[in-house]
């Protein structure tokens, strides 16, 4: 479940720092955002299985997928997707209108996201915009609609950390990826790629720190930010991106990353 907690987590941030000082976040909004980010990441899923499906037949990885393996139709595929897609429209309609269409406008992402590691070198990057989308729609279902100020670099933030695990992810394909032809920013950083995770991690940072002076958080908010930033530092030293158990190892590293963060924003607030 690593992918659906990545998904989850800055929901959690934004619903966290919308809360009133003095407040917890609300667990409403909290559980229905959970339900919500099962549903769209496995949707997510079944997107990427059906557009990838010729390619998950040449890497080890994903060779056994139910589409890549042939146990099940095309057709079947997007009924369930069909499923998966009503479920999460209930979800959201269980928010305000302005959240309703600001979710709704996350969809064309969560479409064509499979399609970029064909065109670009950066499908991470997509991936970043697409799996943070949360960081909007935690606030606005809060409060009604977006404080920019605080909701654009919290969002900032969530690319930027997506740009870190995603390519650490993307290392333990490289080698078929090559083969088959397809691109991602493993294949395009190389060697270099510790410097870049440096970069985005630092940026990461910077911009939860504005997200928090923008809504006044406090020394816990602050303290957590320190604790995520050396989790991130350390991740960045002892990973070793030729071996892919390794980088398995790290990506799914990052859910402690998200809950650090998240336990600092409550405690922040109150």
């Amino acid at each position: 479940p690593a992918g659906t907690w990545l998904l989850y987590l800055p929901c959690t941030w934004s619903i966290g720092l919308a809360a009133a000082p003095g407040c917890l976040p609300d667990w409403r909004m909290l559980s229905l955002f959970g339900v919500g980010a099962v549903l769209m990441r496995g949707a997510g899923c079944t997107i990427n299985d059906m557009w990838d499906r010729d390619y998950d037949r040449q890497v080890a990885r994903t060779a056994s997928r139910p589409l890549a393996a042939g146990d099940i139709s095309t057709f079947q595929s997007l009924v369930f997707l069909g499923g998966q897609l009503s479920l999460a429209l209930c979800v959201l309609l269980c928010l305000n209108y302005y959240s309703i269409i600001l979710g709704a406008a996350s969809l064309s992402l969560v479409v064509t996201y499979p399609l970029m590691k064909r065109i670009t070198y950066w499908p991470q990057l997509v991936l970043g915009l697409t799996f943070n989308w949360g960081a909007l729609l935690g606030w606005s279902a809060i409060r009604g609609s977006c404080e920019w100020s605080v909701c654009l670099p919290l969002y900032f933030a969530g690319v930027m950390w997506t740009l870190v695990y995603d390519t650490i992810y993307a290392h333990q394909d490289k080698r078929d990826d090559i083969m088959i032809g397809v691109k991602s920013t493993a294949l395009h950083f190389k060697e270099d790629t510790k410097q870049w995770l440096s970069g985005f991690s630092l940026a990461m940072l910077l911009s939860l720190c504005v997200a928090g002076m923008n809504c006044n958080q406090t020394l816990p908010y602050y303290s957590a930010v320190a604790a995520v930033g050396a989790h991130l530092a350390h991740q960045i030293y002892t990973l070793d991106i030729d071996k892919p158990e390794d980088c398995w190892k790290k990506f799914a590293s990052n859910r402690t990353v998200g809950i650090l963060l998240f336990i600092g924003i409550v405690l922040g607030n109150l």
